[in-house]
């Protein structure tokens, strides 16, 4: 199959497809966000941006559950489905594809994948026996369960065992492609921690693993033999490929990997991070496919310090999260306070805190005093007319703003948020401290006018950088502060921003000119009062 090479100007990247045997928890609600915010970033720099997320409908647990409730598997997904979606709405996210492992045209490419890897000689049928987790949908090593046959991962449920005929892949021939492929390609594997760990899985030996189920019938059939059924993870791996179909294509291996593939990025929760960082390059490998770009296996969540769940009664509704805070809120919070890639815990007193201080008083405040005085200062209440040219470059503000953006834009490339956010809020924090050290109004009733305005137009362009650059996480506040400072932009209309204020330009210090109507002042986040105890 000869692929067309994407360009440099093409961007595409994925979250997981999520399993639908319950509503979203605020873990497939932190992979979207960061998603979202990589994506965002990227249409910035004037790159063609395919964001696709979606869900997993098929396998053992969904029928459970379905059967639980007395429906039909196709019916409960159905039911599940759109509160994904509702929450992507609510969080601003801005997806190109939702992809469904139920759909139609998913067949025909899985059917057609496998038929490639069947030509390959990579499938056979054997006995499996093993332990098998029906929440990881997984077979199970005997050393890694927990007292009393119970999953490490969900470890208040028994594993089962299983002793059945099976279709297999021959994962044990790509050992040494797969370690070869890892060491040309460091970075294939993010962070370094998660890259370790499948070298060390890999290094043990790897065993074929069995892609089709019997007495199931809640998935697509294996195309050479109907009784069996393919397995879930073998079908999933694949929504992705679908995704990248043209709504009206035919669905075909070739359509879809046409434009887009490989695929530039998959970010995953690192509990899924064997499927996509061993089992998926080998299928890939197998069927003749390059391979992604890179996998990046984010870490786990807790609250107030103890892993969440239902059981523990102590698990965090995303929905009632934005409903009470807002979207650029949760948005800030989980990426700021979280190095991307390590384990990190949401409590909300420090929730309040951190937005209160960052959000409220850094940015929010420092752009209501900064246009409150130039209303007071300045002639026409409008910003002052020095610009960037009557600005030294030893002013301690722009000497931060010259090189930000370049900080910023390597740090999300990296997907390091939270140091993306702390650098940015630097320059908020240093526009605080100069506010109070030049003191403009002392400076005004000196009579020193051009002063007065050189510090007023060096703090609103310090506010509008950071505004800028934190635009991809907090797209609402960055508009609202946009508009203030008379900008006609919306970072929510992607499209519009990325032309009217690309990267190149409006991430570089000194754009702000006297030419601009500054716009109505308004808080663009309001303090947040901790809730009263009872």
């Amino acid at each position: 199959m000869n692929l067309v090479n994407k360009t440099e100007k093409t961007f595409a990247l994925t979250t997981p497809l999520y399993y639908v045997n319950d509503v979203p928890h605020i873990g497939s609600a932190y992979t979207t966000i960061a998603a979202d915010v990589v994506a965002r970033f990227h249409r910035l720099l004037g790159h063609q941006v395919l964001l696709i997320t979606g869900t997993d409908e098929h396998g053992q647990k969904i029928q459970r559950s379905a059967e639980s409730l007395g429906k039909a598997p196709q019916e409960f997904c159905d039911e599940v489905v759109p509160s994904f979606i509702s929450l992507w709405q609510l969080l601003d996210i801005k997806y190109d594809r939702f992809s469904r492992t139920t759909a139609p045209r998913h067949e025909a490419i899985v059917k057609e994948f496998f038929e490639r890897v069947w030509e390959s000689g990579d499938i056979y049928q054997g006995q499996q026996q093993g332990w098998y987790c029906v929440s990881c949908e997984e077979f199970k090593e005997e050393r890694d369960l927990l007292e009393g046959h119970r999953c490490p991962i969900h470890t208040n449920k028994e594993v089962e065992w299983r002793d059945e005929q099976n279709y297999f892949f021959r994962l044990s021939k790509y050992q040494n492609k797969l370690t070869e492929f890892y060491q040309s390609k460091p970075n294939f594997i993010q962070p370094e921690s998660r890259r370790n760990e499948v070298l060390s899985f890999v290094n043990q030996g790897l065993q074929d693993f069995s892609i089709s189920r019997v007495n199931l019938d809640w998935g697509f059939p294996v195309p050479v033999d109907p009784k069996h059924t393919l397995y879930v993870w073998f079908d999933a791996l694949l929504g992705y490929v679908t995704a990248l179909l043209e709504p009206d294509a035919e669905p075909t291996l070739a359509n879809a990997l046409e434009t887009w593939w490989p695929i530039n990025l998959h970010l995953i929760g690192k509990d899924i991070l064997r499927f996509h960082a061993v089992y998926w390059p080998a299928m890939l490998l197998s069927a003749g496919l390059p391979l992604p770009e890179r996998v990046f296996g984010h870490g786990f969540l807790t609250k107030d310090g103890q892993k969440m769940g239902k059981s523990l009664g102590n698990t965090l509704d995303p929905v009632s999260l934005v409903q009470r805070y807002g979207s650029d809120a949760v948005r800030y919070y989980f990426l700021k306070e979280i190095e991307f890639g390590k384990d990190g815990d949401f409590n909300e007193v420090r929730f309040i805190n951190v937005l209160n201080a960052d959000l409220a008083n850094d940015l929010g405040n420092l752009l209501n005093r900064t246009l409150s005085m130039v209303k007071k200062y300045c002639v026409d209440n409008n910003v002052p007319s020095i610009g960037n040219e009557g600005i030294s470059d030893e002013n301690p503000l722009k000497t931060i703003g010259l090189r930000l953006g370049e900080q910023v834009k390597e740090a999300y490339k990296e997907l390091a948020f939270s140091q993306a956010c702390g650098a940015i809020l630097s320059l908020a924090q240093a526009s605080n401290k100069f506010i109070d050290e030049q003191a403009p109004w002392s400076l005004y009733k000196q009579g020193q006018q051009e002063s007065v305005e050189k510090v007023l137009y060096a703090v609103l362009e310090s506010v509008r950088l950071a505004a800028y650059l934190l635009s991809p996480i907090i797209p609402n506040i960055s508009s609202d502060i946009y508009q203030q400072l008379g900008f006609g932009i919306d970072f929510n209309d992607q499209i519009q921003s990325s032309v009217t204020a690309p990267f190149a330009t409006h991430a570089t210090w000194g754009i702000l000119s006297s030419k601009q109507q500054l716009g109505t002042f308004q808080p663009v986040f309001k303090r947040i009062e901790p809730p009263k105890n009872d």
